[in-house]
């Protein structure tokens, strides 16, 4: 029998699901001078003026406001905010204490995210370099550093783009082949073996694709501010599969559920396995 390793994937929103509150909050916009609800504000008035996506909103807002305040974006900037991110419960072990627990079941967990958030503050957080690939809001920046254009934009349908580039293993944003048909089976990491991890109206494309093809969307809340009605609602419309709150230490509601579901992956590679060898030995018969 194979000693060869499964991969599985867990994919993460960010703001809300590993961090309780939107990164743009935990320093950019105090920088500013601004409350945050009237930071959001602001870009909820462009969006709806100039019928622009929701990101690209609050992105141009991000990089208007600060070039008034004369200090215009630069990524180390942005790089520096990301050290000053707070986690929920647990989040800064998580990720090395799920990895030790799947090798003991001869699986291989990566870890991604992908967000709505700004890719440049994420870069900056002590957890980054325990992601595979980060997916998130970014900007082009000119030759003296500074913020100048959209590169890229996460947004509530386009986020199931990166589920597809991880499952096919295409991880790079400009690479077309993520578009070429692949049945599941050829898939690096197929939908069944990928859990999907986040809190809102943004994740529920990737919940629901992973809902349909047999993979595991677990919603989170915030405990402290908010019930789970929210996941609740999600969970009774079939959009995920589990809920729990926002809480990943070790014993605790998500923490159990992320392992019985390796456990289960576990368990169906090895049934796999089993039903290969009757089918050659049948045949040998």
């Amino acid at each position: 029998m194979s000693c060869e390793k499964r991969t599985i994937a867990i994919c993460y929103d960010f703001d809300k699901t590993l961090s309780p509150d939107d990164m743009q909050a935990q320093g950019f916009i105090q920088s500013l001078g601004f409350e945050t609800a009237e930071f959001w504000n602001m870009a909820a008035e462009m969006e709806k003026k100039y019928n622009m996506d929701k990101f690209l909103a609050y992105m141009l807002v991000m990089k208007q406001e600060s070039e008034k305040k004369g200090t215009p974006i630069t990524r180390e900037a942005l790089k520096k905010l990301g050290a000053n991110i707070t986690y929920f419960p647990g989040v800064e072990e998580w990720f090395d204490r799920i990895n030790a627990y799947a090798a003991t079941k001869n699986i291989k967990v990566e870890h991604y995210v992908i967000s709505s958030g700004n890719q440049e503050i994420i870069e900056g957080t002590t957890i980054y370099d325990k992601f595979v690939r980060t997916y998130a809001c970014s900007y082009y920046f000119d030759e003296e550093g500074k913020a100048e254009w959209p590169a890229q934009v996460v947004n509530y349908t386009n986020k199931t783009q990166f589920i597809f580039r991880i499952s096919k293993g295409v991880p790079d944003e400009t690479d077309t082949r993520v578009n070429e048909r692949m049945s599941h089976d050829e898939m690096p990491i197929p939908f069944k073996n990928m859990i999907y991890i986040g809190d809102s109206e943004t994740d529920i494309p990737c919940m629901s694709l992973l809902s349909k093809y047999d993979g595991y969307p677990i919603g989170v809340y915030n405990p402290e501010t908010n019930g789970c009605e929210k996941v609740c609602d999600l969970f009774e419309k079939g959009r995920i599969k589990f809920f729990a709150p926002a809480d990943y230490r070790e014993g605790a509601k998500m923490d159990l559920i992320v392992k019985r579901i390796i456990d289960s992956i576990a368990a169906t590679e090895e049934l796999s396995k089993f039903h290969g060898e009757c089918e050659l030995a049948a045949k040998g018969n």
